[in-house]
């Protein structure tokens, strides 16, 4: 291939780029229009584990001039971004694919869909199980006398925080599968390091969730299991005897007959 040639190729492939980044974040944009009149709704509806852990009379406020605006337009984006995300991920996987192996699309397919999945997963696990326990035990500890009234912009990030730590938690099965199909990984090392594993989940689990052992445990519970199931898939979709397996060397006197095949061919 010539130097043009490369040159055209390369142009070609960022014109490719630039139009499924451009469809992706109008997908984006198109669904935050819609959402758009209900963004006072969706901050209320995401603020609303913490309203109902708050005592008689506790409410939420803001401390910037622009917060109650801004905040519920930050809240539609992120929305928008998720009912988008699987469009987004689709024009990615369109730009990727053509140059990936028959038996990388096959696995690349369930991945994405899994990941999607868990993900959406662990922002449910977060919101209705972890939340209110969360919020309960903040409120519950609020000395007499103290009045438990948050910013909605500290909210919103402490929000964002626990969606993507939980998140990118249950992602766990996903990335052991990935490590094992491209060999950086055995499994029986995976099972080797379950100890380290544990731990770290514990300690993840202590920096990303608030200062109660609940909290703690709600996260670093979920990460190890989600090892463990990881750990489970990667044996089974790794259970192929690989190529190198069916190679032998030949024996002396093989290597002799082959030998003498090509010296003397038949006919000859």
């Amino acid at each position: 291939m010539s130097d043009s040639e490369l040159q055209d190729s390369f142009i070609s492939h960022l014109v490719e780029l630039r139009n499924r980044l451009l469809r992706a974040i109008l997908a984006v944009v198109i669904v935050f229009l819609g959402l758009f009149h209900w963004a006072n709704h969706l901050y209320s509806l995401l603020a609303r584990p913490l309203l109902r852990a708050l005592p008689k009379g506790g409410q939420l406020i803001a401390t910037e001039v622009t917060a109650p605006f801004f905040v519920p337009l930050k809240v539609t984006m992120m929305a928008a971004f998720l009912i988008a995300l699987p469009y987004v991920l689709y024009q990615i996987w369109a730009f990727i694919a053509p140059g990936l192996y028959a038996h990388e699309k096959k696995l690349g397919i369930p991945l994405i869909i899994a990941s999607v999945i868990l993900f959406f997963c662990g922002m449910s696990f977060a919101y209705f199980l972890v939340f209110p326990i969360v919020f309960g035990f903040i409120t519950g500890v609020a000395p007499a006398g103290v009045a438990v009234m948050t910013d909605i912009s500290k909210y919103l990030d402490f929000v964002l925080t626990m969606f993507l730590a939980f998140g990118i938690t249950f992602e766990v099965p996903v990335v052991v599968v990935l490590l094992v199909k491209a060999g950086l990984v055995s499994v029986a090392k995976l099972r080797e390091v379950r100890p380290y594993v544990i731990v770290g989940a514990f300690i993840v689990g202590a920096i990303f969730t608030p200062p109660d052992v609940v909290s703690q445990t709600m996260l670093a519970l979920p990460l190890w299991l989600l090892y463990e199931g990881g750990i489970i898939v990667a044996s089974l979709v790794s259970r192929t005897v690989p190529i190198e397996d069916d190679y032998r060397p030949l024996t002396d006197a093989e290597m002799a007959s082959e030998l003498d095949k090509s010296e003397h061919p038949p006919g000859n």
